[in-house]
């Protein structure tokens, strides 16, 4: 049998195993969507969870449709959208070790939360979060201009090394103002430890829209992307727009990012770490890297925030501090392995 051949028979089998692959995840992500309805400060049974869903049973349906499903909702919108991005930035950069704060765009969205509360003191959490989110579009489109001067925009290099020094330059000057001012110092205190807790259906809705925009274009960036791996000039040969898949994975880890880090702060590791997992399941094809990256970074995030709630209760520990106690050493793990360290 030819090589030609052997491929043919291999790749609907290689197939196979990517959509069963993406079934088990899905449905680890149903179990651990289950398990942050159940368990919390006060652990209820099944049985009362379902009820609180369909109607009003008293204190069951207060703690689950007032507290525990909008947290789940976030903690889940707030995983695929920092896990794709993480996945569009390593297959942009063609580098294994880029995160989305690669483009400054954490950087922005803290001194966008730190300026408002200067501004305005005692900002209420929405007013946070969409200056957080602005201060993020500012600082990628920012980000963006500086990597395209002098022409030489054609490699993704420049954006994040602009991104790189921009986003010092911004955490200076928010570090410069957390340490002036003591209601800016109280919130970023919080807001950094990457919590999902008690911000309720507001936030969802202030994130959703931009998530479901930023995975839009990560669509459209993706067949770009397969051919941005092969190298830059062997992809313009190829006939693909390296200019428009730039643009289209900017504008989305920019909407995926901003919004997520606006809504509940910084979450360590994840948008590094599960495309790593991903490419490690389902090999170096972009496309079904973001489809897993679009289920395992909620997993990921979900089941970070339910084992914050339980290992210290009746306290909690912020989901951004469980990925990032979790994320350091199952990335070195993940990464020692050849197959998972290589794009």
């Amino acid at each position: 049998m030819t090589a030609t051949e052997t491929e043919a028979v291999a790749a609907p089998s290689r197939r196979r195993r990517r959509v069963l692959g993406l079934a088990a995840a899905a449905a680890a992500l149903a179990v651990l969507v289950v398990l942050s309805l159940v368990f919390g400060s006060k652990p209820l049974p099944l049985i009362d969870v379902v009820t609180a869903l369909g109607r009003d049973n008293g204190d069951a349906h207060v703690i689950v449709v007032g507290q525990r499903l909008p947290r789940t909702v976030l903690a889940v919108v707030v995983g695929l959208a920092l896990a794709v991005a993480g996945a569009l930035m390593q297959g942009l950069t063609r580098n294994p070790l880029a995160d989305p704060g690669l483009l400054g765009v954490s950087a922005g969205a803290a001194l966008g939360v730190v300026l408002a509360v200067r501004a305005v003191p005692g900002a209420d959490g929405l007013l946070q979060t969409w200056a957080a989110f602005l201060g993020a579009v500012v600082t990628a489109c920012a980000v963006f201009a500086i990597g395209s001067l002098g022409g030489r925009g054609r490699s993704p290099v420049t954006l994040v090394l602009g991104g790189v020094a921009l986003g010092a330059v911004l955490q200076g000057i928010a570090s410069t103002v957390v340490l002036l001012n003591a209601d800016a110092f109280l919130t970023m205190r919080s807001w950094q430890a990457g919590s999902v807790a008690d911000l309720g259906w507001p936030a969802v809705g202030t994130v959703a829209p931009f998530a479901a925009a930023g995975l839009v274009l990560a669509a459209v960036a993706a067949r770009g992307l397969n051919a941005t791996a092969l190298g830059e000039d062997l992809a313009t040969a190829l006939g693909g727009s390296q200019w428009l898949t730039r643009v289209a994975v900017v504008g989305a880890v920019t909407l995926l990012c901003g919004s997520a880090t606006a809504a509940v702060g910084v979450v360590w590791f994840l948008g590094m770490m599960v495309p790593h997992l991903a490419r490690w399941i389902a090999g170096p094809d972009q496309r079904w890297i973001l489809a897993y990256s679009l289920l395992l970074g909620p997993c990921l995030m979900v089941a970070a925030d339910v084992l914050g709630r339980v290992v210290v209760a009746p306290d909690e520990i912020p989901a951004g501090v469980v990925t990032a106690v979790i994320g350091a050493p199952v990335l070195i793990g993940m990464v020692r392995r050849k197959k998972a360290s290589g794009l």
